[in-house]
């Protein structure tokens, strides 16, 4: 198991591919932290979790929130005395061409997907700076390399992460701490159900593979870039599009 007894926080973990992700790190033996908005979805994960033999514990947490934060960091620290990997998943969309954008709609956005990424890590990083070493994976987004009609708010955020990631990398690798985004593509996620199907059929046609991404297949790359088989990876921004950018 790649992920044998590391302690990993997963925001935005009670459905999507952060509930893929939480999946995936239990299956790799990690010890993980589900923390959402969600109570009710948080409950969902935390039971199915335990139930496959899993560790797993459950925390409310609004990412523009920092008590929020510091209370469940300290609470996974006391509990497993560590921290080794933090996945940055939360996230929102709330799309507007420019000139229709309110203001409301860009700084919901910015302080989730932004700074929240934020917020979290710079809870996590003095205790991963303590125990010597560390993990930090960034959800950006072919939109945080690509841009995107309509998402002036979520191309600025998904840039931004990729842009922490890269500084860091240079300011923490020395610590043994690895900093890296993943940039998903098109993925069939609840957040899909309420589009059109000549929506998601335009959406599969554009992907030189001819289909969407499962959640499966993005959380396969966070257990990848958590472990060490990853252990010279940082920095990085990496693609999971099926080709989509070709």
């Amino acid at each position: 198991m790649k992920l044998k007894d590391k302690v990993a926080i997963i925001t935005g973990s009670a459905s999507g591919i952060g509930h893929a992700t939480a999946i995936k790190f239990a299956a790799e033996g990690a010890k993980v932290v589900v923390c959402d908005v969600n109570q009710a979805g948080i409950d969902t994960v935390v039971s199915e979790l335990t139930a496959s033999g899993a560790t797993a514990v459950g925390y409310v947490v609004d990412v523009t929130d920092k008590a929020h934060i510091a209370a469940m960091v300290e609470g996974v620290k006391a509990q497993f005395g560590r921290i080794d990997v933090l996945v940055n998943n939360a996230g929102i969309v709330a799309d507007a061409q420019l000139y229709k954008m309110s203001d409301e709609q860009f700084d919901r956005v910015i302080d989730i997907n932004l700074k929240g990424v934020y917020n979290c890590a710079k809870a996590v990083v003095d205790t991963m700076i303590e125990q010597g070493g560390g993990v930090i994976l960034n959800a950006s987004s072919v939109v945080g390399l690509y841009g995107n009609f309509g998402q002036t708010n979520y191309a600025a955020a998904k840039f931004g992460v990729i842009g922490f990631v890269k500084t860091w990398a240079k300011e923490l690798g020395k610590k043994g701490i690895r900093a890296n985004a993943v940039c998903p593509g098109f993925v069939a996620t609840p957040i899909l159900n309420s589009m059109p199907e000549k929506v998601i059929q335009a959406m599969e046609d554009r992907v030189p593979m001819k289909r969407l991404a499962q959640p499966s297949e993005i959380a396969n790359v966070y257990a990848f870039l958590a472990s060490d088989d990853a252990s010279y990876i940082n920095g990085a921004a990496i693609e999971v599009t099926g080709g989509l950018t070709l």
